[in-house]
Formats: C-alpha cells, structure tokens, sequence
C-alpha cells in the first residue's frame, strides 16, 4: 500500500525532487502540495482522511512551517508529521517535539534518513 504524504515546500526543485525520490524509493504517493501556511493548514484540516504523512519546511513562501504543525496536533494515531529543513538545529528539533512532531530531517544531510522513515511508515501500513 502507497504512503499518502501531502508536501509543504515552497522550493519548486526541492519539491519536485522530492517528490521523485519518495515515489521511487519509499513507494509514496504525493496527494497535494503547498508553498505557504494558510494552503498547507486549510488543506490537511480539511482532507483529514486522505493523508497518511505531511512532510512540512519550516521556512515558507508565506507564513511557517510551524503554523501548519500546530494545526494538525489533533490528526489521526496513524497520521505522521515530518519535519525537512535547512534549520534543523537542536532548539528547532525541540521545538518540533512540543508541536508533536514524529521527526526532523535535515535537508542537507539526511534526506536518506527521510527516505528510510517513509519506507517503514509505507511496510506499516
């Protein structure tokens, strides 16, 4: 069974790139995208059945990544808030954690790590 992952990801070549990798290796299948907050947070609030991972950047064309994930600290047991920045220092991890996210990936140096995480969530389901 695909891993639905709806993408927050202002940076069309991040993004698309993105996209790619997950739907290659990881067998995801991307269901939506958003480049700013308010797209991010009215989408997953109202298509709560049909997602099972959001991959969300902190640092968006409008807005925060940060708004978005605390939007959806009410979803689902079996629904998984990631987190894929540039910023993926120790205070934001922390922070992370307070919104209840699952993970924080580096974009740098652990989009493995990432792809790793999307193929255990995807034999999961």
């Amino acid at each position: 069974m695909k891993l639905r992952a709806y993408i927050v990801e202002d940076n069309a070549t991040i993004r698309e790139n993105l996209i790619e990798t997950l739907s290659e290796l990881a067998d995801v299948e991307t269901v939506g995208i958003a480049e700013t907050e308010a797209e991010g947070m009215a989408w997953l609030s109202t298509n709560g059945h049909h997602w099972d991972i959001a991959i969300v950047d902190l640092f968006l064309r409008q807005g925060s990544g940060l708004g978005v994930l605390a939007a959806c600290q009410e979803r689902s047991a079996q629904q998984r808030m990631v987190v894929l920045s540039n910023y993926a220092t120790a205070d934001v991890r922390a922070r992370c954690s307070q919104l209840g996210v699952d993970a924080v990936f580096d974009k740098s140096n652990e989009i493995d790590a990432l792809v790793d995480y999307c193929t255990q969530q995807s034999a999961a389901a």
